[in-house]
């Protein structure tokens, strides 16, 4: 038998999750099977009822399975109690959502450092780390900013350096595109590009054909199943 040597940053094992009771429970997923390895940088896509969002909950441990097990970094996550569920979600995963969620009152620094409020960190720490992420998406020099100062590209940019700031293995990504013009919609998609590491998953979850081909593995579901999973050869000029 031959061992995969790399171990998936997460997994989903025949992963069901239905919503009701009884003879009235709807299956939003139905036996999900799929591993995110390092170095990916995936899309799901599908159409609306799909299972996406599902998906996505269960991805971020924002939710347990009704049946079948969730895997984070090896550890089986879908029994722990909230509070260890989310010390797992909050290391491992950042969130990036097509809502930027940036707290009005706040400058683009600290909007970054609140992801690191709980993490018993001094106040200069969280504000250095939060501008080195605002650099990495190339926002350093906004960093006093309140959201209201900033166009939505540059809001999103925000977003996605406090998803950066814990230095997450995996980052996922709800729609991250939907509220952005085309122009700023490919910006932010080659930032997406340029954080993809061989340590760091990147998995956008999208209906938009255009971001769900900018990513090298594909995964499309239909009706609660994954009903296609390919990765793509780049040609190398």
């Amino acid at each position: 038998m031959v061992v995969d040597p790399v171990e998936p940053l997460l997994e989903l094992i025949d992963v069901t999750r239905s919503y009701g009771h009884g003879d009235a429970a709807v299956a939003a997923l139905r036996q999900v099977s799929l591993r995110i390895m390092p170095g990916d940088f995936m899309s799901i896509m599908g159409p609306s009822g799909s299972g996406k969002s599902t998906m996505l909950g269960l991805l971020g441990c924002l939710d347990v399975p009704t049946e079948g097990v969730i895997k984070v970094g090896g550890v089986d996550v879908t029994s722990l109690p909230d509070n260890e569920r989310s010390r797992v979600r909050g290391d491992r995963i950042g969130f990036v959502f097509q809502q930027f969620h940036l707290i009005p009152h706040l400058d683009a620094a600290s909007n970054v450092g609140t992801a690191l409020l709980y993490r018993g960190l001094r106040a200069k720490e969280r504000h250095e780390r939060a501008l080195a992420a605002l650099d990495q998406v190339g926002l350093s020099h906004r960093h006093d900013h309140r959201p209201v100062q900033l166009s939505g590209g540059e809001q999103q940019r925000v977003a996605l350096a406090r998803a950066l700031v814990t230095q997450p293995s995996i980052v996922l990504g709800d729609e991250p595109t939907g509220a952005l013009d085309s122009r700023n919609a490919e910006h932010v998609m080659e930032l997406f590009a340029s954080l993809q590491s061989p340590e760091r998953a990147i998995v956008l979850v999208t209906h938009d054909p255009n971001v769900g081909a900018a990513a090298r593995r594909r995964v499309r579901m239909r009706d609660g199943e994954i009903v296609e999973d390919e990765t793509v050869t780049v040609a190398v000029p």
